[in-house]
């Protein structure tokens, strides 16, 4: 009978690295399905509710439903080239699959599960809504302060995802979280050395400091 590795020497037991894969990947996976079918179905509760109809004023207007189309990104810039959207939205799809191989950590899992949620919701828009194939109209509908998107863009629950997957990305790189489930620390705290982080796929949640 082999003996046990020491601890603290970074030996892994069989099968840990594809258990700390899939649960980050089915995080992700599941995270972009429920923000893809909320957009759907709010997209198409507004469709419903507020074709032809002044925006609903709620809370006192600092939120307003207003229905629009939008032919391009915020406030319709590039709108008269819908059709780079969806190149540009498949083009982040293929490279988030391709980081997906080594993503290990849970906080990247949730923040690229909102990415591939807000541009896969979006996506869909472009490809099968009028006025046709890759040139279709986002639904848009919530709108914050202002009813007609002058001051603030008029968005969506696709645009919301995105835009939290975004920020909490940023806040993942200037932390140090990489997506391997490594993070750069160094003893002051600041990031300068790398050691796992892999407390989200352990029982134990410690940490093993790289040389």
């Amino acid at each position: 009978m082999s003996a046990a590795p020491p601890a603290g020497s970074g030996t892994a037991e069989p099968g840990t690295a594809t258990r700390s894969r899939r649960t980050p990947v089915t995080i992700l996976l599941c995270l972009a399905a429920f923000a893809v079918t909320v957009d759907v179905l709010t997209k198409h509760l507004a469709l419903v509710e507020l074709s032809d109809r002044e925006p609903v004023r709620l809370l006192g207007g600092a939120v307003y439903f207003s229905l629009t189309h939008n032919s391009g990104a915020a406030w319709s810039l590039g709108k008269d080239y819908t059709w780079i959207f969806p190149l540009i939205a498949i083009g982040v799809l293929a490279w988030i699959a391709w980081m997906g191989r080594t993503l290990r950590s849970v906080p990247w899992a949730i923040s690229l599960g909102l990415v591939v949620g807000g541009v896969t919701g979006n996506l869909i828009d472009r490809i099968f809504r009028a006025p046709g194939w890759f040139v279709g109209h986002v639904v848009d509908m919530i709108s914050v302060f202002d009813p007609y998107g002058r001051v603030f863009p008029i968005f969506n629950v696709a645009d919301s995802a995105l835009v939290c997957g975004v920020l909490l990305a940023i806040g993942l790189e200037f932390t140090g979280r990489q997506r391997d489930g490594t993070r750069l620390v160094g003893d002051d705290g600041k990031s300068t050395g790398k050691a796992a982080d892999t407390a989200g796929d352990t029982a134990d949640g410690e940490r093993r400091e790289h040389a």
